[in-house]
């Protein structure tokens, strides 16, 4: 049942912090402050409606981070990497489905660009340089990627991954994949918001919620407390 399975998930956060697992938010905030891509799209003229979808460790803070991003006009946990047919979260959590627990980002073009959204994602939404995993949690299912929707997110993303890289931002070699999207499947209902709905399970204290307060204090320009 998928309640048994986010029951298993938490039981097993609880256990990792009490064995001192480490905590994703501390993993994905770097010691120095990470700069803006050199490259990237302008800000348009004209309101509009743009996607971006990325992946980094489990979607609920993913989203619970993107839904505080000005500019943003909604963020929805899903899955992207596999087949419709093996969308299901009971599925996906096998880390055999090739799926990776993503989140789409609609975004409005003239408030936010594309590489100010890879800044956040790189700067406190994750680490980029564990592989397979974030934190306490573990599989291919919880791996890093931008899956990009055109060739100019590509090629932001491509470059903004090797200036990161370049300039030795992160102790280690970025992991993050840079690979088309085929297919964005939104998640059950009970993972949208899940953040929000649930501030006080461990997980979220631990894990999410310290990725928002890191937002708010590195991207105050950015922040909507919404």
């Amino acid at each position: 049942m998928a309640t048994s399975s986010v029951s298993f998930r938490l039981l097993a956060i609880v256990v990792g912090l009490l064995t001192a697992a480490a905590c994703t938010a501390s993993a994905g905030t770097p010691a120095i402050a990470v700069p803006a891509p050199a490259v990237d799209s302008p800000r348009t003229t004209a309101a509009g409606q743009q996607t971006a979808v990325v992946a980094g460790g489990c979607f609920w803070g993913i989203q619970a981070v993107f839904q505080h991003v000005k500019g943003v006009i909604r963020a929805t946990s899903g899955y992207s990497g596999g087949s419709k047919r093996n969308a299901e979260y009971e599925i996906v959590s096998t880390g055999e489905t090739g799926h990776a627990e993503s989140v789409e980002i609609v975004y409005d073009p003239s408030q936010i660009t594309y590489g100010e959204l890879l800044h956040v994602f790189f700067s406190v939404a994750h680490d980029p340089t564990e592989l397979n995993r974030q934190g306490p949690d573990e599989g291919t299912q919880y791996r890093s990627v931008i899956f990009y929707a055109n060739d100019e997110q590509k090629h932001i993303a491509d470059a903004y991954i090797a200036q990161l890289d370049a300039a030795k931002i992160f102790r280690h070699k970025i992991v993050t994949q840079v690979v088309p999207l085929k297919a964005f499947y939104p998640a059950e209902a009970y993972h949208q918001n899940y953040a929000a709905l649930h501030p006080t399970q461990p997980y979220i204290m631990f894990n999410d919620a310290p990725k928002v307060e890191h937002l708010k204090q590195q991207f105050p320009d950015l922040y909507t407390g919404k």
